[in-house]
């Protein structure tokens, strides 16, 4: 049996009209058995293996064939042009392209996906590359041909302080990117007529253009103004975008400003000054001596020393000397700030920070207590003996403790101030909500009855409400970072970077932890068996 044996009888032809393949069989005995990869084999040596294959009437065939039935006329492959559809975007910017390949039949062109696109409105951005390389290859998946020009939305405005060591109650950091928590920088004073802070305004962007040439609209920066009634400043007669002074004192950056509080000078304070009570800043070049009282709204800065006195600021204080208590001889005085405590050292002093505490080197006999942190150490040196300390976030010292089992005792973790304030912020955003509702109850009646409303009622109703809304965002946005912040509290930290002695005890919540022996380099926190020892290796990773 020969090669030329197989498929003896059969026949083929190509119907134009109808796209078909056409094979018609007359039997013969002498024909050899063929199989399916035998016929498509054939129809390639034909010329028609690009055609597309249709697999039930094959099988039809090569039954007949086997059978030695005749056949007359059996479609057997057919020619498919390709097909291609257009989708744009729902923004308008983009057309994409998918090409589904021919078999046998007509290839998409370069001029069918022009025509395709203008059928579409399509005018603007075309890629005539892109284009050419997907009709090259005969098929597409999501290929862009044509792309619009987007919108470029435009910028917020945003307030740029014109001096760069006023002071924001914030650590200041150095050239050479470190920060330096302990020094907030000297007192800077201001005078009438010079210029604070300058706004930027907001830009309304650059309109975009869609594949079929219409213009789309960019989004405006969200504006931003600088507060009003901002005590010592006020807007520029020549510039209603520059804030300055209107009186000599200290700056303070504020949200949306910058207020100028009044400073006070004095030498030292003693009983030849009196005690000082102040709408504003006070500097002492010197000493406070033991038993006076400083009041002040802004910051107190001292260059000396602090006696058994008591000092009370709304912003910082910064002490240069130390701090000498008087904690355990009936003294009722203490230091407390409403932002950040600084110090070189202290010893039995009673001290409060509405924010952190930083000391230099010793915290001998204190009491301390802070809402974020309080840090003991400077490079060399950085003792806590004996005491309490109390913060939400964390304790760190170079040495806790002493040989000689001093009880030192801490808190870290939340505390109830937090907790009783996070109550009173949903309280009042839930009044707000409630008052919104209420008036939008009201501008829903005017929408249906207009005629029973005043227009001018209806407009003080929709700036009160749109007044309302943004405090409720505001007042949602100082929620969810205090609920952060008492999620992050359930991470605090003592952290003893060089040595930690017996005698020290640390809270956390309902957890008690008392150290046992002497330790080096070493954390107490929440681990996987409860409050306990952890590694700083550990601690630095955050894996407990």
């Amino acid at each position: 049996m020969t090669e030329l044996q197989q498929g003896m009888g059969l026949a083929f032809r190509f119907d134009p009209e109808t796209k078909g393949l056409i094979a018609s069989l007359e039997p013969n005995s002498q024909a050899a058995p063929i199989d399916e990869p035998w016929l498509k084999a054939k129809l390639d040596e034909l010329g028609w293996g690009a055609l597309r294959w249709l697999p039930a009437a094959a099988a039809e065939l090569l039954a007949k064939y086997q059978q030695g039935t005749r056949v007359v006329a059996l479609r057997l492959a057919e020619a498919v042009d390709a097909s291609m559809s257009i989708a744009l975007t729902p923004d308008g910017l983009e057309a994409r392209l998918d090409i589904v390949p021919a078999q046998g039949g007509v290839a998409i062109s370069q001029d069918m996906v022009l025509e395709a696109l203008s059928a579409k409105g399509v005018t603007e951005g075309i890629l005539p590359d892109a284009i050419n390389e997907a009709v090259a290859a005969g098929e597409a998946h999501g290929v862009t041909i044509a792309r619009g020009i987007p919108p470029v939305d435009g910028s917020d405005a945003w307030l740029e302080c014109l001096l760069p060591t006023a002071r924001s109650r914030v650590p200041k950091v150095d050239e050479f990117d470190h920060t330096d928590y302990r020094d907030l920088g000297d007192i800077l004073v201001v005078h009438a007529g010079d210029s604070l802070m300058l706004r930027h305004p907001a830009t309304e962007g650059v309109p975009g253009v869609t594949l079929q040439g219409e213009p789309v609209a960019p989004k405006v920066g969200k504006d931003v103004r600088f507060a009003a009634n901002l005590a010592g400043a006020a807007i520029s007669p020549d510039n209603p975008d520059l804030l300055v002074a209107t009186t000599s004192g200290q700056p303070i950056q504020v949200h949306d400003g910058m207020v100028v509080e009044p400073v006070f000078t004095i030498e030292s304070v003693n009983a030849a000054s009196g005690n000082i009570r102040y709408d504003g800043s006070v500097v002492i070049k010197g000493d406070v001596h033991a038993g006076m009282t400083v009041h002040a709204s802004g910051d107190i800065e001292v260059g000396g020393v602090v006696e058994p006195a008591t000092l009370e600021a709304g912003g910082n204080i910064v002490i240069k000397g130390g701090v000498m208590g008087g904690l355990g001889h009936n003294d009722g005085h203490y230091l407390r700030c409403g932002g950040t405590f600084n110090a070189s050292y202290a010893s039995q002093a009673r001290i409060e920070a509405g924010d952190s505490i930083f000391i230099d080197d010793s915290a001998i006999q204190c009491e301390l207590s802070a809402v974020n942190c309080i840090h003991v150490g400077n490079k060399k040196s950085g003792h806590i003996i004996g005491g309490r300390a109390q913060a939400t976030f964390s304790i760190v010292a170079k040495v806790i403790g002493s040989p000689k089992r001093v009880v030192t005792r801490f808190e870290i973790g939340v505390n109830p101030v937090m907790h009783k304030h996070l109550h009173e912020i949903v309280k009042h955003r839930e009044e707000r909500e409630t008052q919104l509702f209420e008036l939008s109850k009201v501008l829903d009646f005017a929408r249906k009855n207009p005629a029973k409303v005043r227009p001018e009622m209806v407009e003080k109703a929709r700036k009160a409400a749109s007044a309302l809304t943004a405090e409720i965002t505001g007042i949602r946005e100082e929620q969810t970072a205090l609920e952060q912040k008492i999620e992050l509290s359930q991470q605090s930290r003592v952290v003893a970077e060089q040595a930690l002695f017996e005698g020290v005890e640390v809270f956390l919540g309902g957890q008690h932890y008392q150290v046992s022996g002497e330790h080096r380099a070493v954390a107490i926190g929440m681990g996987k068996d409860g409050l306990g020892l952890l590694s700083l290796a550990d601690v630095a990773e955050g894996t407990t």
